[in-house]
């Protein structure tokens, strides 16, 4: 405890050049959380978009569908009364399990006609399943089993469709004949992916069993209440129902969310450089400030080296310098960044349309317990080791030079 108020009174001597130190580690700390926050935000925005207007926290399909479903769909079709449904819905921590249906076929307005894809769902369920999926004119879905759709804006462009125009839907059933629908387009929307919204459209369920000439659906979607929980679900819902018992296969989002799984690889990297490029200044300039301590003080390190002070404790005196300015100046980076942080989300950060997207949207901050600690550590450990090189120089001193600075 003495050794650190010693230290403190030493820093203090030169309060303008101690004072410039402290904002150095403290505006670095900021920035650092600052940084990172606002990636952490962007993870976590598309991170439940993805969830949340295609994927579900964890689907629920027959072995093999992602691999050979394209190709033969009517092989994997999941019947309406399995029990599993209903025990994996009534689970605790489950907020619903909503069914998808995919079609695939030909959408024609006057004379044009294009390729489509399509999810049949359940309108009810999609209004918490589907938050992430904005209607841009029109309404959404009203019942399972009424006769329309809503079209991806850039399909709607496409056909030249607005809300209120009637559509033909053309697919090839599981006997093979064709089947053709007319239906009326009631909403047109967008989602976090522009190329989908191209060629996408959504219809109730029951229309598209009725369609495809089908009893069931080839995904569950399961949503749940924390998305933090996902694998203790997964593996919850594994040890349940056995792959090779039930016929069932259950695949988490993260496998199927490609686009998320590589910015997020990306942007992790471009963090690490940041991290790495303020670390390096923090280090230099608070070198520098404390070398300067040292060449003010040589004669004073000579003289308590001269009356027997041993060079140990002279390097842990100047050491000690170091870790004080870390300790307060990346304490004070943590308040100063999570009151900006909350500052700025609380006004919003407005940003441009992302790639692959047609309109921009409210960044914000978030600030989590790893980004605190992140940045707490890398102000504390850089500003404590920039302290150590000027210690060790300072222990170093000859005892006869650093006297003649006394004369």
């Amino acid at each position: 405890m003495v050794n650190f108020q010693i230290a403190a009174r030493n820093l203090a001597r030169n309060r303008r050049r101690a004072l410039a130190a402290l904002l150095t580690v403290a505006v670095g700390g900021t920035s650092l959380m600052l940084a990172d926050g606002f990636i952490q935000w962007i993870f976590w925005a598309m991170r439940e978009g993805t969830i949340q207007s295609q994927l579900g926290h964890i689907q629920v399909m027959r072995p093999g569908y992602l691999s050979a479903g394209t190709a033969n769909p009517y092989a994997y079709i999941l019947p309406e009364d399995l029990p599993q449904r209903s025990v994996i819905e009534s689970t605790a921590g489950v907020k619903l399990t909503a069914p998808r249906l995919a079609v695939t076929g030909l959408i024609s307005h006057n004379e044009t006609t294009v390729a489509f894809v399509a999810d049949g769902v359940d309108p009810q369920k999609e209004v918490e399943l589907s938050k992430a999926l904005h209607i841009v004119e029109g309404r959404n879905l009203s019942d399972a089993g009424a006769k329309e759709v809503i079209l991806g804006r850039g399909l709607a462009r496409s056909l030249d469709v607005k809300p209120g125009a009637t559509v033909v839907l053309l697919v090839t059933t599981a006997g093979g004949s064709i089947n053709a629908v007319e239906a009326k387009v009631t909403g047109i929307f967008v989602s976090a992916n522009q190329v989908y919204d191209d060629s996408a459209l959504r219809l109730p369920i029951g229309l598209a069993q009725s369609l495809m000439r089908v009893h069931g659906a080839h995904l569950w979607l399961v949503l749940l209440d924390d998305t933090e929980r996902t694998d203790d679900y997964l593996a919850q819902f594994r040890a349940h129902f056995p792959t090779a018992a039930n016929k069932l296969e259950l695949v988490p989002w993260y496998q199927q969310a490609d686009f998320y799984n590589k910015t997020v690889a990306l942007f992790s990297q471009q963090m690490n450089v940041l991290r790495l490029i303020i670390g390096c200044i923090i280090v230099l300039s608070i070198s520098n400030m404390l070398v300067m301590n040292v060449l003010e003080r040589t004669g004073e390190i000579g003289t308590l080296l001269a009356i027997g002070f041993k060079r140990k404790k002279i390097l842990r005196l100047f050491a000690i310098e170091g870790l004080l300015l870390g300790l307060t100046g990346a304490s004070l980076g943590l308040v100063t960044g999570y009151g900006l942080a909350e500052l700025i989300s609380a006004i919003g950060i407005p940003m441009p349309p992302p790639p692959g997207m047609t309109e921009g949207y409210t960044g914000e901050i978030r600030i989590t317990l790893s980004v605190m600690m992140h940045a707490f550590l890398i102000a504390f450990v850089t500003t404590s080791l920039a302290g150590l090189y000027p210690a060790w120089k300072a222990s170093r001193l000859q005892i006869i030079n650093a006297l003649r600075h006394n004369i």
